[in-house]
């Protein structure tokens, strides 16, 4: 009974959000997956990982947008320090998406050394 039940939550085990360090983060940026950025577009603006996709997750628009993207794909998302994009990378898995990494203190982790 212990190991059909291992099995079965090993099985139906809902996806979880990987945060990666900043280098494993660049190397998927490399490999040309989706970029979303979660910030304002305000923050955007200011400066943002090349490629990136600007989607606010503080906007009522967030569900609508993510929900025009392909479930199967690998995304990468980021905010300024990792927090709202933990947050957006749940609420996508809610919604299904199956392969999310986050970057591991946000864009200001990218922009230093």
């Amino acid at each position: 009974m212990r190991v059909f039940l291992f099995i079965l939550l090993w099985v139906f085990q809902p996806p979880k959000v990987e945060v990666l360090e900043k280098l494993q983060y660049q190397a998927l940026v490399d490999g040309g997956y989706m970029i979303i950025d979660v910030r304002t577009p305000e923050e955007y603006e200011q400066g943002h990982i090349e490629g990136s996709q600007n989607i606010n997750v503080k906007s009522e628009a967030f569900v609508t947008e993510i929900e025009k993207l392909s479930k199967s794909d690998t995304l990468l998302v980021y905010c300024r320090s990792g927090k709202r994009s933990l947050y957006a990378a749940q609420v996508m898995v809610s919604f299904g998406f199956q392969k999310i990494y986050d970057l591991e203190g946000g864009f200001l982790n990218w922009e230093s050394e």
